[in-house]
C-alpha cells in the first residue's frame, strides 16, 4: 500500500500495538486498508524482501539496520524511511486510541526531504596537539603517535615521570597561554619557563647525576623547589647549552587539527566545545573514548550549515549604539560575535542548536536544518491527518535525537506517551520558537511541549521558558485558556510520565488555519496571530507585555522631541520613518522590534518603548507620531527648521553675549548662506549681501 508515494511496511510487533488498518487506511485517504504483519522483521521478513520496490516507508525503528541491508541485497529499493508508531503510540493504555496519532506519524514521515542546505568544511591532517600532565600525556602519545602527528606540551609538575627513550615526537613543558580554533585549525601559544630546553637536550642524562639535590628526573626538567642554585647541571651540560637559569619565558606557537586536552579545568569552557578538541579531563575511561575517536579524525569533513544571516534587518547596532544582543547571549558556542552595524556567526563553531534564531525578534537569524517551510509543513501535516482521523486536542512534543531513548524507557518502563501526545523529532530542541509553536495553535494545536534531556545549555531553557511564558500571555489573552506551551524533563522517567499525564489540553482554536508556513518568521507569527485572533474567544486588539518582547510600540515626547529625525536613520526594521513632503515622524507598529536602538540614539531622550501586542489593522499602517511646522529663513524664505526648534534655540542664546548686538539674534533665524551674508554686512565697510550695495 502506498503513502505518499512510498510503500508502507506495517508489523504489530508480534500482537504487541493493536493498529486499525481501516481507519489508518481512511486518515491517510488510501483507496483500500493497508496489509499490517505481525512478525515482519522474522518470518514475515521475505514479504518485505518481494514487496519492496522504490521508496519505502517501514513502520519500525528497532530493526532498521536489518531492513536496510535486505532492501540492499535486492537492489530494488531506492529509498528507505523508518517509522516509530510502538513507542511513541503502540505501547500505551490508550494505544486503541491513538489511531489518529499513528495515522499522523506516517503521513509526516512521508513527506518529501526537505531541501539540501550548504555544507561546512573541515580538513584534517592528523596534527595533535596533547596538553597535560606529562606522564598522562606520554602514554595517550605513545598510542597514537602511529596514526596521528602528535606533540605534546606538559603542564604542571613533571617529578616523577619520564620522557620516552625514543624521540617519536615533540615534546615541550610550560603554560598554556592561548588556544583558539576548530577541527583542522586550531592555533595554540604557550610558555615555556624551565630552565631545560627539552627541543636543545639530548637527554644524555649527565644533568640528572651532577645535580646534588637530586632536582632533575628522567623528565628532563629542573624542580626549581628543591633546585639550590649550584647550577652543577650547566657545567654538565656543557656545549649542548639546554640548561639556561637566566633565560626569559618564552612564547612559542604551532597550528594542529586536533586537541586532546588532558587538564582537570578545560580551556574552553562553554557548553559545546569547538568540534576538534577534546577534554576529558583526569577519568582515565573518558580519556580512552576521546582518544579512540581521534584516533579516525584524518581526512576532509563536513556538516550543514545551520543558519542564515540578514543582516539588514538585524537589530544589534546602528551608529554606534547598542540594540538587540539575544544571538550572542545565547550562543552556548561562542560563534556569534559583535561585527559593526550586525553579527558574525563562524560556522566551523556552530554546532546547530538554533537558539539564536529562536531568541532573534526580526529573523534576522533563521534556522536551515530544516528552514521553517519544511518544518512548519511537517507540524501542518501530522495536525491536519490528525484531525482528519478524528483526533482532539493534539500536543506537538518536540524532541531532539537523544530523546528517544527516554521516549522508548517512557513506553517500556511506564506509560508511554498519551494518545493525544505527538511526538517530532528535531535536530535540537532549542531550534524552534513562536513562529513555529504560534502557527501549531492556528493550524488546531492545543499545546506544544519540549522534551529536555538534562544536557542543553542552561541559556537554552532560560530562552525556551521566555519564550513559551510570552506565547501564553498572548494565547491567555485571546481566550484560549490554560497552559499551552510547556517543558518537560525527561531525565526522570517519573517525573517525564507524570508531567505528559497530567497536562490538561489547553483550549485550542476552533477553525484550524489554511496557511503555509513562510521563511519570514515575522510573517509567519503574524499569519498565525491574525488567525488566532479572528477566531478568539475573548476578542481583543491590544494585549499588554513585557521587557524582551518582540512587539511594541514607540512613545514619543512631544515637548522634548525636536524632530531631528536621528531615530529614523538608526532603526534597523523601518518601524520609524519620515515623510517625504513634511516634517512628520511616522510608526508602523507590526515592524518594531523593540530593539531599543532609537530610544538610545535619541538626543533629546524623548522615546521610549512600551511592550505590547497590537492585533489590529492600523498596527501595520504607518501613523503620525509627532509633526511639526516648518519655518523659512527670514531673509530667503527656504526651509529651515521647525518653530519649536528654532524658538527653542533662539531663548536659550539669547542671554548670550555674542547675540548682544540689536538683530544678532536674528541671525539664528536665516539659513548658512543668509547668515554670512549678513555677518559680512555687519564689518565697517562691508557690502550689504542681503540687499545690495556699500555701507
Amino acid at each position: 500500500m502506498s503513502v505518499a508515494g512510498r510503500e508502507l511496511f506495517l508489523c504489530s510487533c508480534n500482537g504487541t500495538q493493536p493498529l486499525d488498518a481501516a481507519a489508518i487506511g481512511r486518515a491517510l485517504d488510501l483507496p483500500a486498508a493497508p496489509k499490517v504483519r505481525t512478525m515482519l522483521c522474522q518470518k514475515e521478513l521475505p514479504v518485505f524482501a518481494e514487496g519492496a520496490h522504490g521508496d519505502v516507508l517501514v513502520a519500525c525503528t528497532q530493526e532498521s539496520r536489518l531492513f536496510e541491508e535486505v532492501a540492499q541485497e535486492g537492489a530494488r529499493t531506492q529509498t528507505i524511511r523508518f517509522v516509530n508508531l510502538r513507542e511513541s503510540g503502540g505501547w500505551s493504555p490508550e494505544a486503541r486510541s491513538a489511531t489518529p496519532k499513528i495515522a499522523a506519524l506516517i503521513a509526516a514521515a512521508a513527506l518529501p526531504e526537505p531541501a539540501p542546505v550548504a555544507q561546512v568544511s573541515y580538513a584534517s591532517r592528523g596534527q595533535l596537539l596533547i596538553v597535560g600532565p606529562l606522564d598522562a600525556a606520554i602514554d595517550w602519545a605513545k598510542l597514537l603517535s602511529p596514526q596521528l602527528a602528535v606533540t605534546v606540551l606538559a603542564t604542571g609538575r613533571t617529578a616523577g615521570a619520564s620522557l620516552p627513550a625514543e624521540r617519536t615526537f615533540p615534546i615541550s613543558t610550560g603554560r598554556l597561554a592561548s588556544l583558539a580554533g576548530w577541527l583542522g585549525a586550531f592555533e595554540a601559544t604557550w610558555t615555556q619557563d624551565n630552565p631545560i630546553d627539552l627541543d636543545l637536550c639530548t637527554r644524555c642524562h649527565a644533568c640528572v647525576r651532577a645535580c646534588p639535590e637530586g632536582a632533575i628526573g628522567e623528565s628532563y626538567q629542573v624542580d626549581l623547589d628543591r633546585c639550590k642554585s649550584h647550577r652543577k647541571c650547566v657545567a654538565a651540560c656543557g656545549d649542548v647549552d639546554a640548561i639556561d637559569f637566566a633565560r626569559a619565558a618564552r612564547e612559542r606557537a604551532g597550528t594542529f587539527d586536533l586537541v586532546l586536552d588532558l587538564a582537570r579545568e578545560p580551556w574552553f569552557r562553554m557548553h559545546q566545545p569547538p568540534q576538534g578538541y577534546f577534554a576529558p579531563g583526569a577519568d582515565v575511561v573518558a580519556q580512552a573514548k576521546a582518544v579512540a575517536e581521534l584516533a579516525t579524525m584524518t581526512g576532509e569533513f563536513e556538516k550543514p550549515k545551520y543558519f542564515a544571516y540578514k543582516a539588514s534587518i538585524c537589530a544589534h547596532e546602528r551608529s554606534g549604539k547598542l540594540g538587540c544582543s539575544a544571538c550572542i547571549d545565547v550562543c552556548s558556542t561562542g560563534a556569534i560575535r559583535a561585527d559593526g552595524d550586525g553579527v558574525f556567526v563562524e560556522p566551523h563553531l556552530c554546532m546547530g542548536c538554533g537558539a539564536c534564531a529562536t531568541v532573534c525578534p526580526s529573523g534576522a537569524m533563521s534556522y536551515q536544518y530544516p528552514a521553517m517551510p519544511d518544518q512548519g509543513a511537517r507540524v501542518r501535516t501530522l495536525l491536519a491527518t490528525y484531525a482528519r482521523a478524528g483526533g482532539r486536542d493534539a500536543t506537538i512534543l518536540l524532541h531532539g535525537p537523544d530523546a528517544n531513548e527516554a521516549i522508548a524507557r517512557l513506553a517500556r518502563r511506564g506509560r508511554g506517551l498519551p494518545a493525544r501526545v505527538i511526538p517530532l523529532e528535531v535536530h535540537h530542541v532549542a531550534s524552534t520558537g513562536l513562529d513555529l509553536w504560534m502557527a501549531a495553535l492556528a493550524w488546531g494545536a492545543a499545546g506544544v511541549s519540549v522534551l529536555l534531556t538534562g544536557d542543553e545549555a542552561p541559556q537554552y531553557r532560560d530562552a525556551i521558558a521566555f519564550q513559551m511564558r510570552l506565547g501564553d500571555t498572548v494565547a491567555n489573552a485571546l481566550g484560549y485558556q490554560g497552559e499551552h506551551f510547556r517543558l518537560v524533563d525527561a531525565p526522570d522517567v517519573a517525573a517525564a510520565e507524570a508531567a505528559l499525564w497530567s497536562a490538561a489540553p489547553a483550549l485550542g482554536v476552533r477553525a484550524p488555519a489554511t496557511f503555509a508556513p513562510t521563511p519570514e518568521k515575522r510573517t509567519t507569527l503574524a499569519l498565525a496571530l491574525d488567525h488566532l485572533a479572528l477566531h478568539a474567544p475573548v476578542p481583543r486588539k491590544l494585549i499588554p507585555l513585557y521587557a524582551g518582547s518582540p512587539w511594541g510600540r514607540v512613545d514619543v515626547d512631544g515637548d522634548a522631541c525636536t524632530l531631528c529625525l536621528a531615530c529614523v536613520g538608526t532603526c534597523p526594521e523601518g518601524a520609524l520613518i519620515d515623510h517625504p513632503e513634511a516634517l512628520r515622524l511616522r510608526f508602523i507598529e507590526s515592524k518594531c522590534v523593540q530593539c531599543g536602538i532609537c530610544e538610545a540614539t535619541c538626543p533629546e531622550h524623548a522615546i521610549a518603548l512600551v511592550p505590547q501586542l497590537d492585533l489590529s489593522a492600523e498596527a501595520r499602517a504607518p501613523r503620525v507620531l509627532i509633526e511639526a511646522e516648518v519655518v523659512g529663513c527670514i531673509a530667503c524664505g527656504k526651509p529651515l527648521g521647525t518653530r519649536r526648534m528654532i524658538d527653542g534655540m533662539v531663548a536659550k542664546l539669547a542671554g548670550h553675549a555674542m547675540f548682544a548686538k540689536p538683530g544678532a539674534l536674528d541671525r539664528l533665524r536665516m539659513c548658512g548662506d543668509c547668515r554670512v551674508k549678513a555677518m559680512v554686512a555687519e564689518e565697517p565697510g562691508g557690502i550689504d549681501l542681503l540687499k545690495g550695495g556699500r555701507i
